[in-house]
């Protein structure tokens, strides 16, 4: 997968603008971020719950890990996109839609 890829669906998703948050591009629902994408470095991080983070981290080592520090106990994860096939990076993209869009409209 590729940084297109992350664009292209995450605007799929319902309600989604793309913003910017310390130089690099965000995806954004109800005006909160649930991913950031890391262009040069092919990654997209995304805004998980710490047990979906751990099952991610789990299920697919060589794909998700956790962001170092505060960030990463939260739920942050690192999702790595050369090895990414298309059903992880959506799966994963809505998964972070979720979480965030049930917390910014209290009713997904």
């Amino acid at each position: 997968m590729k940084p297109d890829d992350v664009r292209r669906l995450a605007h799929a998703l319902p309600e989604v603008l793309e913003g910017a948050h310390n130089g690099h591009p965000d995806f954004r629902v109800g005006g909160r971020i649930f991913a950031t994408l890391w262009v040069d470095e092919e990654r997209v991080v995304l805004r998980l719950t710490p047990a979906q983070q751990a099952a991610s981290c789990e299920a697919e080592p060589d794909l998700f890990r956790a962001v170092e520090g505060a960030w990463g106990r939260r739920g942050w994860t690192s999702l790595d996109l050369w090895d990414a096939g298309e059903d992880t990076l959506a799966a994963a993209l809505l998964a972070a839609w979720r979480g965030v869009a049930a917390a910014a409209y209290d009713r997904i």
